[in-house]
């Protein structure tokens, strides 16, 4: 029981420091620097999580850590930024939070996996509940950056997707490790390009990358995945939900977003709405168990999808498989 709690604490780190960073973002890193900033939260976190797994990409998962690395880090990661930037921190915690709902709708739509009624429903609802968020607020939220979270919540479903076919192969951290640098490395030519030099570091917005890059993405990795194998999947998504629930209380006292019963109950739906649809299990079958709930996840092991491990604003519920035995 107390091993557990441990593990509780030590997982609950990650949807914790997911949800500060919307905010970290939008009051301490440069607005005009969305490629930099992804580059420079995605390459020494995933170099630092590569010397940690001490694994290569071999076979197919050089091509496949390149796509997804696109996909799931280089793209998400620079939309994310735009969409923390662009929106208040409660706002953007709030529209993120649909993530898993998104995956599950992308999933049905690209790969046939039909949801249950109860899937369909808790999409529905947790929709509504974030119509009910952005529209309640005193003034209209930036249409850039709806777009931007929207194309984040696109490009790490359709990288769900592409990475559920992908199950078996890599070690989930290794594999983590390996998109993580090759979407940091996608992003340096652009970054060049189009936005010169990397921004100045010092100061707060040193200490304010340094959290981005090593605590809400390696270490949150880190902690998630030991989570991953250690705990049930209902208590792993349940901890996911501490995501935008972290992000709405920084927004709310920190930079005096407004959190009135419309917001509230906007949250409230979306969290039931992520209860409600995340995927059951099925029947295992002889070495992967089916999907039992991103990414950034909520399985009890390693996810077998190790390409998608989470989306990492989201809170868990995605349906990420499951191996057995682990």
């Amino acid at each position: 029981m107390e091993a557990n709690a441990r593990w509780v604490l030590l997982t609950a780190l990650a949807p914790l420091a997911w949800g500060a960073n919307y905010w970290v973002t939008h009051a301490y890193l440069p607005a005009d620097h969305p490629l930099w900033g992804a580059a420079l939260r995605a390459l020494p976190a995933g170099l630092l999580l590569l010397a940690v797994a001490r694994r290569r990409p071999h076979g197919p998962w050089w091509w496949r850590s390149a796509l997804l690395g696109l996909l799931n880090t280089a793209v998400f990661f620079v939309l994310l930024y735009l969409a923390s930037q662009l929106l208040p921190t409660s706002t953007a915690a709030t529209v993120m939070a649909a993530s898993p709902l998104a995956m599950l709708l992308t999933a049905w739509v690209l790969a046939g996996q039909h949801p249950h009624r109860a899937h369909l429903a808790g999409a529905v609802i947790g929709l509504g509940g974030v119509a009910l968020t952005v529209l309640g607020g005193a003034g209209v939220p930036d249409g850039r950056g709806l777009a931007a979270s929207a194309g984040a919540m696109l490009v790490s479903s359709v990288g769900y997707v592409l990475a559920a076919r992908w199950r078996e192969g890599a070690d989930p951290l290794a594999a983590t490790a390996w998109q993580l640098t090759a979407g940091g490395l996608l992003l340096l030519p652009p970054a060049v390009l189009a936005e010169g030099a990397p921004p100045p570091l010092a100061g707060r917005t040193l200490l304010a990358f340094g959290y981005v890059t090593l605590v809400a993405t390696a270490l949150a990795f880190a902690c998630w995945f030991a989570g991953l194998r250690h705990l049930p999947a209902g208590t792993v998504g349940l901890l996911g939900l501490l995501n935008p629930l972290a992000g709405v209380l920084l927004g709310t006292a920190l930079d005096g977003d407004a959190l009135g019963p419309r917001q509230g109950a906007g949250l409230v739906l979306v969290a039931a709405g992520i209860l409600l649809g995340r995927p059951r299990a099925r029947a295992a079958v002889p070495d992967v168990a089916a999907p039992a709930v991103p990414a950034a996840a909520g399985t009890r092991a390693v996810p077998a999808d190790p390409a998608a491990p989470a989306d990492p604003t989201a809170p868990a519920g995605t349906g990420l498989p499951r191996r057995r035995g682990t």
